[in-house]
């Protein structure tokens, strides 16, 4: 697929999903969050009114889109905090399930026709969910994946999405890492092997020959 025709995993006939990564309150929200330097790199790079984007362009094109969504048991059993990213996610009592900080952010949050997979242990979207299944049950064979974070939640769901055999579709502009430095790293050194880098506006150009298709 040319450049002029859009990115490479988004070809005509084959069927997309856009995965949001981790958009909720307890992440992105300055007020609530415990990974401050996250939210300031969220809210710099401005991601969420383009994601917000994304996904109207998605539903318009009646292709389906998914929230990952991270939800501990207040309990924070069947938890192993086995790294110093689950450390401080215990010790801050962050994103249990049902509490605020848990909610997604209001412009990015689910509409009822959407997909909300909620994983409870873990760092990347695969492990203890059931959303591979749901876009198997769903055809898809691309996942165009924003969010938070390119050093972390976003690397692991790429390199997950690799092995089970999607292709990915990666719009640089709606994701964030946990610093500047850190993000362009991972966009220049890691990502590339992984996935198709690209813009929002390509992604919503590749879909408009879609919309009201299905």
């Amino acid at each position: 697929m040319s450049e002029a025709e859009g990115p490479r995993g988004l070809e005509a006939g084959r069927r997309a999903a856009l995965v949001i990564s981790e958009c909720q309150r307890g992440v992105l929200d300055p007020a609530r969050t415990s990974i401050g330097g996250l939210a300031e790199q969220a809210a710099a790079r401005g991601i969420l009114p383009k994601i917000a984007r994304l996904a109207d362009a998605f539903r318009a094109a009646r292709e389906p889109v998914f929230h990952i969504h991270l939800g501990f048991r207040a309990d924070w059993a069947g938890v192993a905090v086995s790294c110093p990213m689950m450390g401080r996610s215990r010790r801050h009592g962050a994103l249990v399930a049902g509490a605020p900080d848990a909610e997604a952010m209001p412009e990015v949050a689910p509409r009822e026709e959407d997909f909300v997979c909620a994983r409870r242990s873990g760092l990347a979207m695969w492990y203890g969910t059931d959303v591979d299944a749901m876009l198997r049950h769903c055809r898809i064979e691309t996942l165009v994946m924003v969010g938070v974070s390119t050093n972390l939640a976003l690397f692991g769901g790429c390199l997950g999405a690799v092995d089970r055999g999607y292709s990915v579709v990666l719009p640089e502009d709606a994701t964030a890492g946990a610093t500047a430095e850190t993000h362009a790293w991972m966009i220049e050194h890691t990502l590339p092997m992984l996935a198709t880098l690209t813009t929002v506006d390509a992604v919503v150009g590749a879909l408009g020959g879609r919309s009201g298709g299905r």
